[in-house]
């Protein structure tokens, strides 16, 4: 099981770039967001690429958001307001 720490293509690169080259108080509000590998289907690839090219989202705000639903479904740091169902 891959931690997502490392690139098969290149071991040693960090895994953000950005982070690295870019002083962190010039980097924004998402300073904290980091950089992650995930194997997914190819299927699910191209279903989500349509998707956000559709509705002009990010992939990334996608895959966010699914994080967040995982968290929330088993109960570990939903990042929703309690009350909220």
């Amino acid at each position: 099981m891959q931690d997502g720490s490392a690139s098969p293509l290149s071991p040693e690169a960090p895994s953000s770039p950005v982070a690295s080259e870019t002083p962190a108080d010039a980097r924004g509000p998402e300073a904290d967001i980091v950089s992650t590998h995930v194997l997914v289907p190819e299927e699910q690839v191209q279903k989500l690429r349509e998707l956000a090219r559709r509705t002009r989202i990010h992939q990334s705000e996608y895959l966010r958001e699914a994080v967040d639903d995982l968290l929330g479904k088993y109960g570990r740091g939903a990042t929703k307001e309690e009350g909220q169902s």
